[in-house]
């Protein structure tokens, strides 16, 4: 097997953020979950990663101290080949999964989790220069909404076709679930 996939910052520390709002949050478990049941019933590698970021307090829901940085409740649990954690956008930077993805000779990263414009499309973008293919499932990430610099709002289904727009043929391959697990069993 030489496709592995990502589950980036699936981590309780959202739910303690002003911005938090779980409107889109049952349809992205139904995919995320979709995903990693199809991915583990054919044995295949799942990474997780986990963000910290910040001082080590008990009111940051990314430092350690907190009790956040583990599994958002309604993710399915899965048997993880390995786990990192990384404190930059990007998953592959100081983290060591670059270097444990080498080592395991895998060459396509299907990329998935929260969110969408950041952790994930950075991840992407970074495997992507770095040389891997990627796949990226817009359905199973997870944004909220944003208001734009000018004050006009921008919705997460707005963010999500935008970052699939930007990454689609130059940095990854846009898929849904089904597609990503078909395209990792070729």
């Amino acid at each position: 097997m030489h496709s592995a996939l990502l589950v980036i910052d699936v981590q309780e520390s959202f739910r303690h953020r002003p911005f938090f709002d779980a409107r889109e949050l049952p349809a992205y478990l139904a995919a995320q979950n979709a995903l990693i049941a199809g991915w583990a019933g054919r044995g295949w590698p799942i990474v997780r990663v986990f963000h910290r970021s910040g001082p080590d307090t008990p009111d940051n829901p990314f430092s350690p101290a907190s009790g956040h940085i583990r599994p958002l409740q309604g993710l399915t649990g899965f048997e993880a080949a390995a786990t990192f954690t990384k404190t930059r956008h990007s998953a592959l930077v100081g983290s060591g999964l670059d270097v444990w993805l080498t080592q395991q000779g895998i060459n396509r990263l299907v990329v998935s989790g929260i969110r969408t414009e950041q952790c994930c499309e950075t991840t992407t973008r970074h495997a992507s220069d770095l040389g891997w293919q990627v796949d990226f499932v817009p359905e199973a990430t997870l944004t909220w909404d944003m208001v734009q610099p000018d004050g006009r709002p921008l919705t997460a289904a707005d963010i999500r076709a935008r970052t699939a727009t930007v990454l689609a043929g130059r940095f990854a391959t846009v898929c849904s679930v089904p597609q990503a697990l078909e395209r990792a069993a070729l």
